[in-house]
């Protein structure tokens, strides 16, 4: 049996499999110690069993990730591809703005240094993308996703929906230890959640770059009293 080498071009199996990575639960950016604000609205019970945690996360996908992180998103992946670095360091600098508390600011500036600092120590040549990413004072999680997603040739359609996806299995572990959910419904949870992906992903496209931004003012609140609530699993 002759030996079998490992693929170096970006064919469609190896776009798939660094997706795959980018997206799981596993990669150690930390995204598994934020709830997101779902800790304290749980506290509350505004989210208090599967038809609420439904709701909760669907909305959140739909109203923020939509219309903030989603389009951000493409237009960075667009970005890269021109070499265009001036309007890239604006647009990370749009969505962090858009962090409407402390908590969601910081889970989103220390994932996007988590993976920065993983990329860096990966035997794959970034070019000078990483290397002006890398001097930013502060990076977005979404900004270092779309630099791995280009990096790694991953269109801006699939990078979008495995971003969902991120999004998803995070909120449903968080969900699983804190309402808490069984592993059954975890499971049905997601598959039902997965299936507004393609809705959150067709109203990314059609939000223009200059409107992007959502308010939801529960998340917001439930976010930032997270910050003081007397017991917490998750970081604050």
């Amino acid at each position: 049996m002759a030996d079998i080498q490992p693929i170096h071009t970006a064919t469609n199996s190896l776009k798939l499999t660094r997706l795959l990575q980018l997206c799981s639960a596993g990669l150690p950016v930390g995204g598994y110690s934020f709830s997101q604000g779902l800790e304290y609205a749980v506290e509350l019970a505004w989210v208090k069993n599967v038809e609420s945690a439904k709701d909760w996360i669907q909305l959140n996908l739909l109203h923020a990730l939509a219309q903030t992180d989603l389009p951000v998103l493409h237009a960075q992946i667009a970005c890269l591809a021109a070499g265009d670095f001036v309007e890239l360091k604006r647009l990370n600098q749009l969505i962090i703005a858009c962090r409407e508390s402390a908590e969601l600011r910081m889970a989103d500036l220390a994932m996007g240094k988590a993976l920065i600092r993983l990329l860096k120590q990966q035997n794959i040549e970034f070019g000078e993308a990483l290397a002006e990413v890398d001097n930013w004072s502060e990076i977005s999680f979404v900004s270092a996703f779309a630099l791995a997603a280009y990096c790694w040739q991953i269109d801006a359609e699939s990078a979008a929906t495995g971003f969902c996806w991120a999004f998803i299995e995070n909120q449903v572990a968080a969900g699983t230890k804190l309402i808490p959910l069984g592993q059954t419904q975890a499971q049905n949870l997601m598959f039902e959640l997965s299936e507004w992906v393609e809705q959150a992903t067709l109203i990314a496209k059609q939000t223009d770059i200059d409107e992007v931004g959502a308010s939801l003012p529960a998340l917001a609140m439930a976010s930032a009293w997270h910050e003081t609530q007397y017991s917490r699993l998750f970081r604050s």
